[in-house]
């Protein structure tokens, strides 16, 4: 026979969490559907496909040639006996701006280094040539 009186176990709180794991999924799909994914605006290249490809973040020039070797500093067209003087003067404002070239991945390699070489003797100190990493 006991003495004492049998303790009684408490009850403990449980909050419901399948309906909070819910809401937070629905948000996330919805934040997902909903992001404006940003989107550069340029020259229509189909860059060529490398191994290696990392994405740059950094402020920077944008020099395209398109499939019919027409050169463009931004989305603006550019004579090419004109882009040393463009290019230059563009330079001058942020010696350290990264320099990038996207050429069209169809035309002739020649035409890419031309335009490479002209950006480094215009004085670009970072110069790169556009890529997109191969699936």
């Amino acid at each position: 026979m006991r003495m004492r009186p049998r303790k009684q176990e408490r009850y403990q709180i449980q909050m419901p969490l399948a309906s909070l794991i819910d809401i937070v999924f629905l948000l996330l799909i919805y934040f997902l559907l909903t992001t404006n994914f940003i989107v550069e605006q340029g020259i229509d290249v189909n860059l060529p496909d490398a191994e290696a490809s990392v994405p740059q973040t950094r402020e920077e020039i944008t020099v395209y040639v398109d499939k019919d070797g027409m050169v463009y500093i931004g989305d603006q067209p550019v004579d090419f006996n004109n882009l040393f003087d463009r290019l230059k003067d563009r330079i001058q404002a942020n010696p350290k701006q990264l320099m990038v070239v996207k050429a069209d991945g169809t035309i002739d390699l020649d035409r890419a280094v031309q335009v490479m070489d002209i950006a480094q003797a215009a004085g670009a100190q970072s110069l790169f040539l556009a890529t997109e990493k191969r699936n």
